[in-house]
């Protein structure tokens, strides 16, 4: 009980504490909010919303149960979720966070997954996409595409051992045999595939309606919490609160060897990775390994902003947040330690400008590369597809009121 009355008393004061600084600081809450508000219609709405809507449909067509019965042999041996885990993989991979956590939400609503299989799906399935990591981070923050191959891979490699150690996590009692028992079957899942479109017997319409209704509706959500840490990361840093939780991580920096300026763009990281990422990248006091070491921290803990959004889709389930908030130190950990580690055979090798920067190939990696070219176009036609998409939503949300 008097656990829950100082819960009560801490987020009243903290509340109250944000209203006063939102009148104190108004100008700088405003510049915050429109700095948000550019990231969300800009990037973050026009480069999920295919995604989310294509998976949508991918589910209610059953090639998602299609997937996961191809997948089964293979997820769970290694990391103990079904075949369709795979499926939220590889679109969290592909799409950004919180792709992964609203399809994992949605597998656990349609009863695909267990709850513990669902904490440990959702653990290693919310990860940066490639678009951010090399067009944003590296070319944009560090004027410097190669070192998006070490971000991408220690972010990648680290979220691998994520999940991998997840496993063993929960005490779900499937044996040995019942694994064995799932064997790669392509007729097996046509079936599978053919009854899950017939019991989901909507029309084509409709299901393209639900599906443009339901990813609008949650990347409103996500707008929303973009928005709002931006102010939250702003009006820490003028209450001096950021510098006062600095000088408490510059200790733990000066044991590691790192430069005590460094403990800012940390502290504002972790509330919000673009923000965190960019300030990182302007430390002149500090090696470029290390600024690649606190950026892959900071894009793997994935900042309180991504957390906010993962534990509102989370709460529509009974999926808990706490194995998602501990994967996400885990990932933290694992993503600068691999990072560390591939610096001297990967970077230095292939792409410090010292030595011959073609050994290999990086297509994808150059300053005129493919990624850098969809990230400018998102950036110059994003808002344009957003409001686009925003009068779709509206046309088709009175409609269906009308038709009620």
């Amino acid at each position: 009980m008097f656990r829950s009355k100082l819960k009560s008393i801490f987020l009243a004061v903290s509340v109250s504490l944000m209203a006063v600084s939102l009148i104190s600081f108004p100008q700088e809450s405003v510049d915050a909010s429109i700095r948000g508000l550019n990231m969300w219609w800009e990037i973050v709405f026009p480069s999920l919303l295919p995604f989310f809507i294509v998976s949508e449909m991918l589910i209610g067509f059953g090639v998602v149960k299609f997937i996961g019965e191809l997948l089964e042999p293979l997820m769970r041996p290694l990391f103990k979720v079904p075949g369709v885990g795979g499926f939220v993989w590889a679109m969290g991979m592909a799409s950004g966070y919180p792709a992964g956590a609203k399809l994992t939400a949605r597998m656990r609503q349609e009863g695909q997954i267990t709850k513990i299989e669902a904490e440990r799906l959702v653990s290693f399935t919310n990860s940066s996409n490639p678009l951010f990591i090399f067009g944003a981070v590296s070319v944009g923050f560090f004027y410097n595409a190669h070192l998006g191959v070490i971000l991408a891979l220690a972010h990648y490699l680290g979220n691998i051992t994520v999940g991998l150690m997840m496993r063993f996590y929960g005490n779900e009692k499937t044996t040995e045999k019942e694994i064995r028992k799932k064997k790669f079957s392509i007729r097996t899942a046509l079936s599978t595939l053919h009854r899950t479109r017939m019991k989901d017997n909507r029309p084509i319409g409709k299901l393209l309606g639900d599906a443009v209704m339901s990813s609008i509706q949650t990347l409103l959500m996500i707008g929303g919490f973009i928005i709002l840490f931006s102010v939250i990361n702003k009006l820490l840093f003028h209450l001096h609160i950021t510098s006062f939780l600095a000088n408490m991580v510059a200790f733990g920096l000066r044991v590691l060897q790192f430069p005590e300026s460094l403990s800012i763009p940390l502290i504002s990281g972790l509330f919000e990775i673009t923000l965190g990422s960019q300030m990182t990248s302007q430390v002149q006091e500090a090696t470029v390994l290390q600024q690649v070491m606190i950026t892959s921290f900071i894009l793997a803990f994935s900042g309180f902003s991504v957390q906010a959004q993962v534990a509102s889709i989370l709460a529509q389930t009974d999926i808990r947040f706490k194995p998602f908030f501990f994967s996400r130190i885990l990932h933290g950990i694992f993503s600068s330690f691999f990072a560390f580690l591939l610096w001297e055979p990967v970077y230095e090798k292939f792409y410090d400008k010292e030595q011959p920067s073609n050994a290999i190939p990086v297509l994808l990696f150059e300053e005129s590369s493919f990624l850098r070219h969809l990230y400018i176009w998102l950036v110059e036609t994003g808002p344009i597809i957003t409001i686009f998409a925003l009068l779709i939503y509206i046309f088709i949300y009175i409609k269906k009121k009308i038709l009620v």
